[in-house]
């Protein structure tokens, strides 16, 4: 058997109450310690430096205009043209008596300015806060104030939420830069408020009159606090220094060496995901590291096909929602098919599917499925896909097997956190032994599991199952301003990420759980169950609520206990009779329940993600049945899952059947 995550260090076990530790593992490039780090390649600035130097005339951003009602070709900076640009919205910042170390704002959807204001940052000492209204209400508002943010960087739809009164802390503000071009009316506002508003193009008129020069940062020197979301209230603050930025970076290059095929400056990525999450951001840094070509989705994600077609990405990340569209695509289109070609799909996609289990490598293992078959699915992708990633949330099993089986390219799962920079793990092109896994350790990262006594997880059992801890160049900082927080995170150099894992024989992760009753679902977003459980508790027709949901879902579900005197009073409103039983079997009830919860969401301002789409009726509530709950009334959700498993199951097949129709 292949070891692809090597024992560097034996575990121990738990002593005096202290859970017991399995094993550190290492990638095998890192075997004897960690790779040493480039000294010419130690902050994200000489990163950027380093590329426009090897690269300056190549194409590095792409976007589309709006012409004549309809998206246009690809437009692209180079990486000269975008360096320029740099520079003069460094210096117009510099103009501003902005002075190294202050935190800059950036607000919007991905595009060319947004990475030209993150690089200027760079560039000055400077350090980037995406702001990311999907973390919730409120949450661009508390990040300004909490990271004492005095200039943002706004995309023109954000401009009117960053001037609202809501936002209360925008008042801070000494200037807000457009990414294109100010309404009158938005202008007139800022300056009442006492903010100095720039279009983009006046601003870099501006850099072009006060040219100063760089402030480069020190490695150790931090280089983004990115807020992700906390387990209720307000997001946290992780910072990311340069240090580890560039040990994400260049443990790609180190990884990449192991392979026979290569990247190149021709590669390009499609950049979909949000800017303000790690992912997409570490992507964007390689590639410019490389320099290869990022484009730019015009904004609309219902059309990224269209997009995709016109730019012809080799490369694709996303989260596991995004890989599930595409597979329910095909085999949509399937069933559209005649009998003959459906049956001989599945007889191609069989024959692949043997060859690639025995260790054939994908693009060997049948050609003539890919010709007769799979091309198409590959066109649907833009026709030039070679390597697809998924990572947020696990991919299904069966999703990964059909990406690898048909997308004619590579296929792989990376796991990390923001607080990992990215990757702590990644998965092996070509190596079907994986499926369903993570991959073993990063380049520069160390991997051990901690026991869970109180879920029954042992990392010294077989298998050895425990949370997920990582160390290494990529691990972050600490959160910004919360060091209790950080003491809590960060114990004895190891993050605790909350993630439970099994290691495997030959050294892979495989993500099986979480340690709170915090999970992800499949398109990357965390939902706090708890916290939801109490919004919609208020609502008067709950009496107890069971909110369920996992990482292989897009949507959230509930059992409800309804309140018995309010459905009463319901009942005798709509003309029903019956016990609180007979009622629970309603149709009606249940459509009720499920506009009462939605009342609850939107008055609770809770997002798109955190809202119930299907309810299951109990009579009785929880607290009646004490295999359901502690003694201290909280829930047992391992047995609430095993209890009404089959009615979720069920629940969900209804709820994907209508979504399709």
């Amino acid at each position: 058997m292949s070891k692809f995550g090597l024992k560097v260090e034996e575990g121990k076990e738990g002593k005096n109450g202290e859970p017991s530790i399995g094993p550190v593992y290492r990638n095998p490039i890192a075997k004897n310690g960690f790779p040493s780090a480039d000294p010419d390649l130690s902050t994200a600035w000489q990163l950027f430096r380093s590329a426009v130097e090897k690269y300056p005339g190549n194409r590095m951003l792409g976007w589309r205009d709006f012409k004549d009602g309809k998206w246009g070709p690809y437009n692209w900076k180079t990486y000269k043209e975008a360096y320029e640009e740099t520079l003069q919205t460094g210096s117009a910042l510099r103009a501003h008596g902005i002075e190294p170390g202050a935190r800059i704002g950036i607000y919007g959807a991905n595009c060319p300015q947004w990475i030209v204001a993150m690089e200027a940052c760079s560039a000055h000492s400077l350090i980037c806060v995406p702001l990311y209204d999907t973390l919730g209400s409120g949450a661009v508002d508390f990040i300004i104030e909490h990271a004492e943010i005095d200039i943002v960087f706004v995309q023109d739809k954000k401009v009117k939420e960053l001037l609202n009164e809501e936002c209360t802390h925008a008042k801070r503000l000494k200037l807000i830069v457009c990414f294109t071009s100010l309404q009158q009316e938005e202008k007139d506002k800022a300056v009442s408020m006492d903010i100095k508003p720039y279009s983009w193009n006046e601003f870099l008129n501006m850099g072009k009159e006060n040219p100063s020069e760089p402030s480069p940062p020190q490695p150790l020197d931090i280089c983004t606090i990115m807020y992700t979301s906390g387990t209720s209230g307000e997001p946290k603050g992780v910072i990311l220094t340069h240090e580890n930025m560039t040990a994400s970076v260049t443990g790609v290059d180190h990884f990449m060496e192991e392979f026979e095929d290569k990247m190149t400056v021709d590669d390009v990525y499609i950049s979909f995901l949000p800017l303000a999450h790690i992912l997409d951001r570490m992507i964007e840094e390689f590639f410019f590291h490389r320099g290869a070509s990022v484009g730019y989705f015009h904004g609309n994600i219902n059309e990224i096909q269209e997009d995709m077609m016109e730019l012809k990405p080799t490369f694709l990340a996303g989260v596991p929602r995004v890989y599930e569209k595409v597979h329910e695509g095909v085999l949509k289109a399937l069933e559209e098919l005649n009998p003959f070609r459906r049956h001989m799909f599945h007889v191609l996609y069989n024959l692949k599917l043997k060859w690639m289990n025995l260790g054939y490598k994908q693009k060997y293992a049948s050609r003539l499925a890919d010709l007769l078959a799979f091309r198409k699915v590959k066109n649907r992708l833009g026709g030039r896909i070679r390597l697809i990633v998924s990572g947020g949330a696990p991919l299904s099993s069966e999703v990964e097997e059909f990406l690898r089986v048909t997308s004619c390219g590579f296929v792989l799962q990376g796991y990390g956190l923001t607080e990992t920079c990215g990757l702590a793990t990644i998965g092996h092109p070509d190596e079907m032994c994986m499926l369903g896994t993570v991959g073993p350790p990063f380049v520069f990262t160390e991997v051990r599991l901690e026991e869970v006594p109180e879920m029954g997880y042992d990392p010294l059992a077989d298998p050895p199952r425990g949370e997920i801890c990582v160390r290494g160049r990529t691990t972050f900082a600490g959160y910004y301003k919360n060091p209790e927080l950080t003491k809590e995170a960060i114990k004895d150099g190891w993050f605790h990420t909350g993630d439970i894992g099994e290691m495997m024989p030959n050294g892979v992760v495989k993500v099986i759980d979480r340690k709170k009753n915090v999970i992800k679902l499949s398109q990357g977003e965390y939902v706090a169950l708890e916290y939801l459980e109490k919004v919609y508790g208020i609502a008067p027709i709950v009496e107890d609520i069971w909110v369920y949901g996992d990482s292989f879902k897009s949507m959230l579900v509930a059992v409800v206990a309804p309140h018995e005197g309010n459905t009463k009073k319901w009942a005798d409103k709509n003309g029903h009779k019956g016990s609180i039983t007979e009622l629970c079997s309603l149709q009606d009830l249940n459509q009720y329940v499920l506009l009462e919860l939605k009342s609850a969401a939107e008055r609770n301002k809770l997002r798109g993600f955190e809202n119930i789409k299907g309810v299951i009726l109990e009579p009785q509530p929880f607290e009646f049945d004490k295999e359901l709950v502690t003694a201290t009334m909280k829930k047992r959700r391992e047995r609430l899952l095993k209890r009404y498993k089959v009615e979720i199951d069920d629940l969900y097949k209804r709820l994907n059947a209508a979504a399709k129709r």
